[in-house]
C-alpha cells in the first residue's frame, strides 16, 4: 500500500499514522481470536520484523567483512565459540528493547530525552547519528565492492543503492516496508551454501567448542579484532532501530512473547551466518602466507580460485545484499530517532509531504556517507573495522541507558528486568569496558 493515498474523514481526527497503524492491529486482533495451528502461523508470520530485520541487518556489509578478515587471519579456534557468545549477548540486549517498546509505546531517543533530559538527550543522539554515518560508510564500500566484481563502477552502485534506499523509506508505509525488507534480508543467508561449499572439517570446528583458544595471545592486534567482531555483533543502532520498529509496527504488552521469538529467530539466523563467513574463509584462506593482510577483493578472488567463479560471484552478490539492508535499516534508525527527539513525524506510515522533517536526516545521513566512500584512495579495510572498533566503544553507555530504563518501575511496572538480565547485561558492559581498557593499555605500551 502506497502512503501517496488520499486522505479519509478518520485521519482528521487521529495521526495520519496511528490511523494506518490501528487497521494493522485490527488485523493482529483478528488473528488473535481465531483458533488452529494455521491462525497461530499467520500471527507469527505478521508479528515476525523487527527481530529478525535488526539481527540481519546486524550481520551488515562490514560485518561480512570483519568476519572474512577474522577468519582468514585467525582461523576458527577462538571465534567459532565467540560468535555464539556474541549472538547470546545480542539476544539478552535485543529483548530488552523488544519490552520497552511495547510496554512505553515509544521510542529509545524519545525515552531519553523524557526521562533524563536534554544534555543526555543530545548525548546519546549525537552518539547514534556519529555512528550511524561511519557505519553507513561501511555499508557503501561492501556494495561498491560486491558490484565491482560485476563490473558495476563504484558511483554507479552508490548511486543505485541510494535510490533503493530512498525509495522503500519513502514510498511505502510500515508494514509493506518492513515486508519489502524481509525478503531483501533473506540474502544474508548466500553465505550458508558457501560455507558448505568449502567443504569445512567438521570435527575440527566442534573441537573449538571445548578448547576456546586464543591464536597468539592477546596482542593489540588480536584485541582490535575481537573489539570489531563484537562491534559488528552489538552496536548502538540496534536499540533504536528495533525499539522504534516496534512502535511503529504497532506491538503492545500482549505481543512481547512474540517478539521474543521474533528477536530468537533473528539471533540463530545472525549467529549462523557470522559462523558461516568464518568458517568460509578460515578454512580456504587461513595459513596462506600474508593472510592476516589481505582485502575483501583479495579474499573474494581467492575464493573463486579455491570454490569456482560461482563462489565469488555468490558472495559479492552477499556482500551487496548485506549493505543493502543495512542502510535501509541504519537510515530509518536515524530518521525515528531525529524524530522522537525533537517531536516531529516519526512514522513510516507518514507521507513524505506531511513528514519530510522525519524522512531528511536518514536519507541525508546516506548521501553524507556515500559522498565519502567515493573519495580516492580511503583505505577502505582499515576503516571498516576501525568503524567496528568505534561501535563497540559507544555501545557500554548505550546499555547503560537502556538498563536505566528497564529498572524503572514507573516506566516498566511489572515487566522491568529481573535479576538474572541485570547481571547478564551488567556483565555485558564490564565486559565491553574491561575489552577497551586493555586495548586501550596495549596501544598505549605498543607506542611507549
Amino acid at each position: 500500500m502506497s502512503k501517496k493515498i488520499a486522505t479519509t474523514n478518520s485521519a482528521s481526527t487521529l495521526d495520519w499514522d496511528e490511523v494506518i497503524r490501528e487497521k494493522d492491529r485490527l488485523r493482529v486482533q483478528k488473528l488473535y481470536d481465531q483458533k488452529g495451528i494455521f491462525a497461530r502461523l499467520a500471527l507469527g508470520l505478521v508479528l515476525l520484523g523487527p527481530g529478525v530485520l535488526t539481527m540481519i541487518a546486524d550481520n551488515d556489509a562490514g560485518g561480512v567483512i570483519t568476519y572474512a578478515q577474522t577468519g582468514a587471519t585467525y582461523g576458527i579456534g577462538f571465534f567459532i565459540p565467540a560468535l555464539i557468545v556474541a549472538g547470546v549477548i545480542a539476544f539478552i540486549v535485543q529483548e530488552m528493547t523488544v519490552r520497552l517498546g511495547a510496554v512505553t509505546g515509544r521510542g529509545h531517543a524519545e525515552m531519553i530525552w523524557g526521562r533524563y533530559g536534554a544534555f543526555w538527550g543530545w548525548f546519546s543522539l549525537i552518539d547514534l547519528v556519529v555512528a550511524n554515518v561511519l557505519t553507513l560508510i561501511t555499508e557503501f564500500i561492501g556494495i561498491t565492492v560486491g558490484m565491482a566484481v560485476f563490473g558495476v563502477p563504484s558511483w554507479i552502485s552508490t548511486i543505485l543503492a541510494l535510490m533503493i534506499d530512498a525509495f522503500v523509506l519513502l514510498g511505502l508505509r510500515y508494514y509493506t516496508w518492513e515486508r519489502i525488507s524481509l525478503w531483501i534480508a533473506a540474502g544474508n543467508l548466500l553465505f550458508i551454501p558457501l560455507a558448505l561449499m568449502a567443504h569445512p572439517h567438521w570435527s575440527v570446528i566442534s573441537q573449538t567448542l571445548i578448547t576456546w583458544r586464543i591464536p597468539g595471545g592477546f596482542t593489540p592486534a588480536f584485541l582490535f579484532i575481537v573489539l570489531a567482531n563484537f562491534g559488528t555483533t552489538i552496536a548502538p543502532w540496534m536499540l533504536f532501530f528495533q525499539q522504534s520498529s516496534v512502535v511503529d509496527k504497532g506491538l503492545t504488552i500482549k505481543d512481547i512473547r512474540h517478539g521474543r521469538i521474533d528477536t530468537a529467530v533473528g539471533t540463530v539466523a545472525m549467529v549462523v551466518v557470522s559462523l558461516a563467513l568464518v568458517i568460509l574463509t578460515g578454512t580456504l584462506i587461513h595459513g596462506i602466507p600474508g593472510a592476516s593482510g589481505f582485502g575483501i577483493t583479495h579474499i573474494m578472488a581467492l575464493l573463486g580460485h579455491r570454490i569456482g567463479y560461482i563462489g565469488e560471484d555468490v558472495f559479492a552478490l552477499g556482500l551487496v545484499e548485506a549493505g543493502l539492508i543495512a542502510a535501509i535499516a541504519l537510515t530509518a534508525s536515524t530518521s525515528w530517532a531525529m524524530g522522537e527527539a525533537f517531536h516531529w513525524p516519526k512514522s513510516i506510515n507518514m507521507p513524505v509531504a506531511k513528514a519530510w522533517k522525519f524522512y531528511l536526516p536518514g536519507l541525508g545521513s546516506a548521501v553524507l556517507a556515500a559522498i565519502i566512500v567515493l573519495i580516492p584512495n580511503l583505505p577502505l579495510g582499515f576503516l571498516n573495522l576501525l568503524v567496528q572498533v568505534i561501535a563497540s566503544i559507544f555501545m557500554p553507555a548505550a546499555l547503560l541507558f537502556l538498563l536505566l530504563l528497564l529498572n524503572d518501575e514507573d516506566i516498566m511496572g511489572c515487566h522491568t528486568n529481573r535479576r538474572w538480565q541485570n547481571i547478564a547485561a551488567f556483565s555485558i558492559v564490564g565486559l565491553l569496558i574491561i575489552l577497551n581498557g586493555i586495548f586501550g593499555i596495549s596501544i598505549f605500551f605498543m607506542h611507549a
